[in-house]
């Protein structure tokens, strides 16, 4: 008996060593108010318990050794600690989170504003889309960023090709030249590879997506009148990153990619690489393509220098190559024939290649140089037709950043060179050349009201085989920032803007730009707009929080360029009324227990084009349209979502007004063994595409025409994959 007893009491000496309890009390990191129904959580289990009215909380038979312990609480950021036990000390931990409450209060620094503030002290409206973000979106289209956009309020991807998918990005309802798509800062996307631009961005490398709706044209020049998009890298960290993703479609589509990324003393790198083989999908079994037959790839290294613990020095080259066969369906197998011979092919090299210096002193001044050199060569064939150039464009920025006690000051010069070849003809070739220069202001007034105003000097000179133009723009812009208190907030901006002449516009783009005539006799579009939001934020209960942020905006673009028609081909000239566009965005989130997340995003968008007579609508524009994201996530466990998306009446460009739609997605997302996360998602599960509504193909086989795009082409989607992290 005494036996068993010694081997009872040893068993127990044994459990009670091995299980521990931690305790701890959450604190308001600003205030030190206590939280109450914060969450304390032994990571990768189920052990979790919250914190009563005092902030205390107790979690019990946490086993020995290194152990992480989460901190949660709605509306704060979570905090990670990392502690072994058993404890030396017994004493109660103090814990203190940062508040996010809201948009508003979100320590995002952004970097499009060049000034390295906060995104709660910057007075221009920043729409950020983080990295959490982008990994959900990223599941469903690996390849690139148009879903990341597509599903965003107040953005529009808009389909140009029925059979070679190409899209472009509409921002406020108005065409896709009128935004700037960014890359790091670098505005290489534009002219002539705008129809494919979206399409060559892939997601897996970036760390947000930084989004400035209205006139943005300080810092960024000509085309910045609906606003700027730019997607920001990630930069290389001390821990080191490797992730590699692997994904299947059942519309054909097979994604390989891989990131790695380390600093390492006075060194780092990033690199990026990304394959997708995509076959032929014929969804409506109308014998064409909905979605084209491809490969392309894209690698991305960078190379880091720091020279000092205040100076950088990245080195990047970033080449991507693409080839898109669509059209007839026996064409692209090999089977063509006397009826089957209509194709539609896109081949594209693109290279960029990026350097940039960083310098910040003592005083917390900075100096920054960039420079790119980007080539674009692309091939659009079609059966006896082939359009086929080489666009080259060169970006040299060079600014310096005053940081006072309550100002920050910005200076800066840039030039931007822009040569469109066209092979095997001269007929479309351009240039442009652009020196600017550019000071902006930014006034601390008072804690609750922050001032921004700025100035731009534009020179540009464009040409073509038919007229040389020199035209100087003045670009003012102001904004501000007022903390009503800590749940209202307002901003307020104003600006003018410019974007020269091209024939390279979404319109152009779904004609593969046949029997379109060189500019002749045309001036630069002038705009003038504004936004205005306001933000509110509130904790409704302990579990429940709500933010809000309503934006209403105007623009007026003058002298707008308008495609007309007449024996000798197309041909653009500037109306003499402008296009308006004016209307607002509302965006709601709620947030229950923190793992609960609903969004709901509606935008009002009226467009007129003032220049035409009777209906004065700007096609494929829906005037409402309506975003609802519900998610439920346990933080490195699970995620589930459920997606619906309504869209309003169009009119396309023969008076015909659309039917509104809805689709509706849903996805999922487990972590198993921490660094394995497997994904599937269901895209447009209830079959919305526009052949439900009539063919899009039409005519005989051998010479089609092809419905404007309104709706989605492809129908229900659904892929799988997994994302491992190292």
């Amino acid at each position: 008996m005494t036996k068993y007893f010694f081997i009872l009491t040893v068993l127990m000496t044994i459990a009670s060593n091995s299980q521990n309890t931690l305790k701890a009390v959450v604190k308001n990191g600003n205030t030190g108010e206590l939280l109450v129904g914060a969450k304390a959580q032994i990571r990768n289990t189920d052990s979790e318990k919250t914190t009563d009215k005092n902030g205390f909380v107790a979690l019990e038979n946490i086993p020995n050794g290194k152990q992480q312990i989460a901190f949660s609480c709605a509306g704060y950021e979570s905090k990670i600690e990392s502690l072994d036990f058993p404890l030396s000390i017994n004493d109660t931990l103090q814990i203190s989170l940062e508040s996010t409450e809201g948009t508003e209060l979100t320590e995002v620094v952004v970097q499009s504003t060049r000034t390295s503030r906060t995104i709660k002290n910057t007075p221009t409206r920043i729409e950020i889309m983080d990295g959490e973000e982008l990994d959900e979106k990223s599941n469903m289209k690996v390849a690139n960023v148009s879903v990341v956009l597509q599903e965003s309020t107040g953005i529009n991807v808009q389909q140009t090709s029925a059979t070679s998918g190409n899209a472009s990005i509409r921002m406020q309802g108005l065409d896709g030249r009128y935004s700037q798509l960014l890359k790091d800062g670098y505005a290489n996307f534009g002219n002539f590879a705008s129809g494919l631009s979206v399409l060559e961005i892939p997601p897996l490398d970036l760390q947000q997506i930084e989004v400035i709706k209205g006139p943005v044209s300080t810092l960024y020049g000509g085309g910045a009148i609906a606003g700027v998009i730019d997607f920001i890298s990630k930069k290389p960290k001390t821990e080191g990153e490797y992730d590699i993703i692997l994904n299947q479609s059942n519309v054909g589509q097979s994604n390989i990619g891989a990131y790695a990324s380390k600093r390492k003393g006075k060194f780092g790198y990033t690199l990026m690489g990304l394959a997708n083989f995509q076959q032929a999908y014929d969804v409506d079994k109308d014998g064409f393509s909905e979605i084209p037959k491809g490969t392309n790839f894209t690698v991305n290294p960078q190379l880091f220098y720091y020279p000092t613990e205040n100076s950088s020095l990245m080195i990047g080259n970033s080449f991507s190559k693409g080839d898109l066969r669509g059209g007839d369906m026996q064409v692209i197998k090999g089977d063509s024939d006397g009826i089957h011979t209509y194709f539609e092919e896109n081949n594209t090299i693109r290279n960029t290649t990026t350097v940039e210096f960083d310098k910040k002193f003592e005083n917390k001044n900075s100096f920054k140089l960039k420079q790119s050199l980007n080539l674009f060569d692309r091939k659009i064939n079609i059966p006896n037709y082939l359009f086929s150039g080489v666009n080259t464009n060169t970006y040299t920025d060079a600014s310096y950043v005053w940081n006072k006690e309550k100002f920050t000051l910005l200076g800066g010069i840039n030039l931007i060179y822009d040569n469109f070849k066209q092979k095997d003809s001269a007929l479309l070739d351009s240039k442009s050349f652009t020196t600017g220069a550019y000071i902006q202001h930014t006034w601390d007034v008072a804690e609750n009201i922050k001032l921004e105003s700025g100035l731009r000097l534009d020179n540009v000179h464009y040409s073509n085989p038919n007229y040389s133009k020199n035209q100087a723009f003045v670009l003012p812009r102001i904004s501000a920032l007022f903390k009503i208190n800590r749940q209202w907030s307002s901003r307020v901006t104003g600006g003018s803007g410019y974007k020269i002449p091209s024939v390279f516009t979404e319109q152009t783009e779904t004609m593969q730009y046949q029997n379109i005539l060189a500019l002749n006799n045309v001036v630069a579009e002038k705009s003038i707009g504004g936004t205005f939001d306001v933000n509110f934020n509130r904790r409704i209960t302990n579990d429940l929080s709500f933010s809000m942020n309503h934006m209403f905006f105007s623009t007026k673009i003058n002298k707008p360029l308008v495609l007309q028609n007449n024996n000798a081909g197309y041909f653009f000239v500037n109306a003499d009324n402008p296009v308006t566009s004016n209307g607002f965005e509302s965006n709601l989130k709620f947030i229950y227990d923190q793992d609960v997340k609903l969004f709901v995003g509606y935008t009002f968008t009226d467009v007129k084009a003032k220049y035409l007579e009777g209906h004065q609508f700007l096609p494929l524009v829906p005037k409402n349209k309506l975003n609802l994201i519900l998610m439920y996530e346990k933080e490195d466990n699970f995620k589930i979502g459920l997606e619906g998306y309504f869209t309003d009446h169009q009119y396309l460009y023969n008076g015909y007004q659309t039917p509104t739609f809805w689709k509706f997605g849903a996805m999922a997302q487990k972590t198993i063994w921490e660094n394995y996360n497997f994904f599937i998602n269901f895209e447009n599960f209830t079959d919305t595409r526009q052949s439900n509504y009539k063919r899009v193909v039409n005519g005989p086989a051998n010479s089609p025409t092809f419905d404007e795009i309104w709706t989605y082409t492809e129908g229900f989607v659904f892929n799988f994959g997994v994302k491992m992290k190292f």
